[in-house]
């Protein structure tokens, strides 16, 4: 586990003394079939170095090519987040020495980004909307990945070596960087998870990027810093690198509001640097001083031509724009008959495209809200990850409602069925079928346990027989149990009142 040796202060005594200025820096890997430069495959999950060429490695000799797919991809973000596009955008290198970044340079977008000025409204969990400024859009590529071995929380501190793969070198990047962020208070923690989440379902509508952030399709670097009340002078900024989760941003932030707050309040100074996030122990550590965009030493990329865009071409892809997500939501809450606070927790929720997709599929809006609210976000909430994370498609909950609607199983047996999905057995259907699990239909089966459970209470028959029929609950308990949960609940009590001839 990570050590944490920081101070912090109680977040409520923060925001008493301070006000915290936010900025984010999203970077959104992009779905093409190649990579940015070169004609390399874009692809996830292959054997390591394996997805390269010689661009990708920066190879003496070797002359970048820009991803047409790429360029379009950015323009269409830069619209969806409402930017002027800009007709000439250049790229540009940006100078730092890394082990995984071959060229010893990342060709990236400086001072003519493609896209810039624009904004986005972000609206919070209680319907208060927040509209936050973006500066830029630009268009740069990866770096490769590091994997360091030995040490503790494989991170680079205390390991014996590391590996590195190149097959992330190169890969299409869109990074969107926010204007300074005034005025949040105690929300900047929401906020900041919010807004990422909007962003997350953009790239995911317009359809570029694949958006899954445990695989770092999205990855925010979130920026802190904090201001006296009273003051209007920003504070020293740090920047939490590569937060790869929607809780974490949100208790990175918070962290870090803590953690400023102890140092200010303490006398010191804010070092302006990286810091790095631990899950484990929900904290930030240092990682390196936070170099000025002089230091990079940036000049135009030699090797590549300007990006020329122009009227028609741009109207083209904005007329290619999927509906825009808040106008989606008002679209897909009167579709479904959702209330207003339904309807928001299923978007705080962050299974709206899941829903979407379930409903798409053939079932009930409100039985996928049920699955998807229920049991698999407990289930997400219990193994610590995100929904979209946890292995349930919307084809299962189709699959397992329908099993459920054709009385096959009941809620108790689909919660069972559910867990053994997630243990890679099957779908819910062919795991019925091996664990028999479907309902116990056969009524001499029920009858048995019936008498069963009747002699062993002679008591409840007598209040059942003496007009008390709620009490028959009593007798429904033991039948379920004999059958291991796998009766059907009102079938049971349907035959124990024909047996004692009660009207229920």
């Amino acid at each position: 586990m990570t050590q944490s040796t920081e101070e912090v202060l109680s977040f409520d005594e923060a925001m008493e003394k301070y006000d915290p200025v936010l900025g984010f820096e999203v970077h959104v890997e992009l779905n093409t079939r190649t990579k940015m430069f070169d004609a390399a495959p874009n692809v996830f999950g292959d054997e390591p170095n394996t997805n390269v060429t010689p661009v990708s490695l920066g190879l003496p000799g070797v002359l970048p090519v820009v991803n047409r797919v790429a360029v379009e991809s950015a323009i269409k973000l830069g619209l969806a987040l409402g930017c002027e596009i800009r007709p000439v955008s250049h790229f540009a290198r940006k100078n730092y020495f890394y082990p995984d970044t071959p060229k010893n340079f990342q060709t990236s977008q400086y001072d003519e980004p493609i896209a810039e000025n624009g904004s986005v409204d972000v609206e919070l969990e209680d319907g208060t909307v927040f509209t936050v400024e973006i500066e830029r859009a630009h268009m740069e590529e990866d770096a490769g990945k590091l994997t360091h071995m030995g040490g503790a929380a494989g991170r680079i501190q205390g390991a014996d070596f590391s590996l590195v793969d190149y097959n992330r070198a190169g890969v299409p990047l869109i990074e969107i960087v926010t204007k300074p962020i005034v005025g949040a208070g105690s929300r900047a923690p929401e906020l900041a998870r919010v807004y990422v989440a909007l962003i997350r379902e953009i790239v995911k509508n317009l359809g570029i990027s694949d958006a899954r952030m445990e695989r770092g399709n999205v990855r925010c670097d979130a920026n802190v810093s904090l201001m006296p009340k009273g003051s209007a002078t920003f504070g020293t900024r740090s920047e939490t690198k590569n937060v790869n989760s929607l809780r974490a941003v949100e208790r990175a932030v918070r962290f870090e509001i803590q953690r400023h707050a102890a140092v200010l309040d303490s006398g010191g100074t804010i070092v302006q640097e990286t810091r790095h996030w631990h899950e484990d122990t929900r904290s930030t550590t240092s990682g390196r001083p936070k170099s000025d965009a002089d230091d990079y030493r940036y000049f135009p990329e030699p090797d590549l031509v300007p990006v020329v865009t122009d009227h028609a071409w741009i109207e083209r892809l904005r007329a290619e724009l999927p509906e825009p997500p808040a106008e989606r939501r008002k679209r897909l809450r009167a579709d479904w008959g959702f209330s207003d606070e339904e309807f928001r927790d299923v978007v705080n929720a962050g299974v709206l495209d899941e829903i979407e997709q379930t409903v798409a599929a053939g079932a009930a809006p409100s039985a996928a809200r049920k699955w998807w609210m229920g049991e698999i976000a407990r289930l997400a909430k219990q193994r610590e990850v995100e929904i979209a994370e946890l292995g349930v498609t919307p084809a299962h909950v189709v699959e397992l409602d329908g099993l459920i609607g054709a009385g096959r199983i009941n809620d108790k047996l689909a919660k069972k069925v559910l867990a053994h999905v997630l243990e890679g057995e099957g779908s819910p259907g062919e795991i019925v079928e091996q664990r028999g699990l479907a309902v116990v239909s056969d009524d001499g089966v029920l009858t048995a346990a019936i008498d069963d459970a009747m002699a062993q209470m002679p008591d409840v028959v007598a209040k059942v027989q003496a007009g008390k029929v709620q009490a028959v609950g009593a007798l429904i308990g033991p039948v379920m149990k004999a059958t291991r949960g796998q009766a059907d609940a009102g079938r049971v009590r349907e035959l124990i009142l024909q047996k004692l001839g009660v009207q229920g």
